[in-house]
């Protein structure tokens, strides 16, 4: 009887941890090979060929009390403002869609990124009076990390997707606390509940600035449930999301698809216009979707098919499908920043507020776009239909659950009482 329960046991554990087993050593392969620790500022003599970018980092992060680290995994009941200057190599030392981490520290602005200048701010107004000196037209590029980021991490990466796509904004990240270790997945993600006010206040403060003339949410992975979370709990509070955030960009969500549906309805008809990048073949995906109760992840559909194609209609949603695109990243999950065709769309094309409706976009095969409202062919990309209320159930063959109940009341822009916060 106690080698019955025990072969059980070993077995639940093998097919419990053997996801994040995998997702540990891509991951590990991922990131091995360049030094942690790389926020201190790097004196620059002369000219480096390359060229810098301006960040406003807000972060519901404890300080480290390091300035090589800046700030920690763990969560504080304040938020802190720091404007960062990132130097980024000449395109002719690194490819678009890659950071060049450094191999040995201090970090050399000619060849690697490297942090220039470093300055915290201690109040609402200090913030402003940033925005105010690096306002670009009014443009507000609002970015959210996801699961598994060193405060580093999301620096660099938000530099290097600012710098690829060539937006004409103001580049503002904000970085929540995450432990940055493949076995903190459920710490990671109570972090992404923990920092929802913050968020939210950070995007009404903009919202309110008389500079500001329209904001851009781009979120990736987990960092997407941060961002709906906010935005959704923003519309409870306002009666709609502040008119000014019109654009919402989603990267490889991970929300589970019955959730989204909620999220999205209960922000009201005044929705901003939501474009979601998804890839059939993302192994990080699949490991959450395995440990999430076999319910799909938002960034794993296929657009192309039912029942989501005539589930998604109201708002006009876009779906870019990127499982064909090749990316540096072994789990496919950073494919949005990674190919320079993709990120430059994000920052010539959707940032601005364009709708992939006529032929002037070019990204090269093997991308389809499932467009709301279109039929049309867009360039290279296969455009379709999204046709129906936006009812996202998982599978046909999956028994009905309560969420699917749920789902059949979407067409009503009244948030639900029960789920407010």
């Amino acid at each position: 009887m106690v080698r019955q329960y025990s072969k059980a046991r070993m077995f639940l554990s093998v097919r419990t941890f053997s996801p994040a087993i995998i997702v540990l050593g891509l991951a590990l392969a991922g990131c091995a090979g360049h030094p942690k620790g790389v926020m201190a500022p790097v004196m620059t003599t002369g000219a480096t060929g390359g060229s810098s970018v301006d960040m406003l980092v807000v972060t519901s992060r404890v300080p480290s009390d390091d300035p090589a680290t800046l700030f920690t995994g763990e969560r504080s009941p304040k938020p802190y403002l720091t404007d960062i200057t990132v130097s980024i190599p000449s395109d002719k030392i690194r490819k678009p869609g890659t950071v060049q981490w450094p191999k040995r520290l201090p970090p050399n602005p000619k060849t690697d990124f490297a942090v220039t200048h470093v300055k915290e701010l201690n109040s609402v107004a200090e913030g402003r009076a940033w925005f105010r000196k690096h306002v670009v037209g009014g443009h507000a590029l609002v970015f959210v990390h996801g699961f598994n980021n060193r405060y580093e991490d999301s620096v660099f990466r938000f530099a290097q997707i600012v710098h690829d796509s060539g937006a004409q904004v103001t580049p503002i990240l904000f970085t929540w606390p995450s432990r940055a270790s493949v076995f903190d997945y459920n710490y990671d993600k109570e972090s992404t509940n923990y920092s929802r006010v913050a968020f939210e206040q950070t995007l009404r403060t903009l919202a309110n600035d008389p500079e500001v003339k329209d904001i851009t949410v781009m979120a990736h992975s987990m960092g997407t449930w941060l961002a709906m979370e906010s935005l959704r709990q923003m519309a409870i509070r306002d009666g709609r999301v502040a008119p000014k955030i019109d654009n919402v960009i989603l990267a490889s969500p991970d929300i589970d698809v019955d959730v989204f549906a909620r999220q999205f309805t209960e922000m009201g008809e005044k929705r901003p216009k939501f474009t979601i990048f998804v890839s059939q073949d993302d192994r990080a995906l699949a490991a959450s979707r395995f440990i999430s109760g076999d319910v799909q992840r938002l960034g794993a559909i296929n657009p192309a098919e039912e029942p989501y194609r005539s589930k998604l209609e109201h708002a006009g949603i876009t779906v870019i499908d990127l499982t064909k695109v090749k990316a540096g990243d072994s789990l496919n999950h950073g494919k949005f920043a990674e190919s320079p065709q993709v990120v430059q769309l994000i920052g010539q094309r959707l940032v601005t507020g364009q709708t992939l409706t006529d032929s002037n976009v070019s990204l090269g095969q093997g991308i389809t776009a499932v467009v709301a409202g279109s039929v049309s062919t867009v360039g290279n990309i296969a455009a379709k239909t999204v046709a129906a209320p936006l009812t996202v159930i998982e599978e046909p063959k999956r028994m009905p659950k309560k969420s699917d109940e749920l789902g059949s009341t979407l067409g009503s822009p009244t948030p639900s009482k029960e789920l407010s916060y």
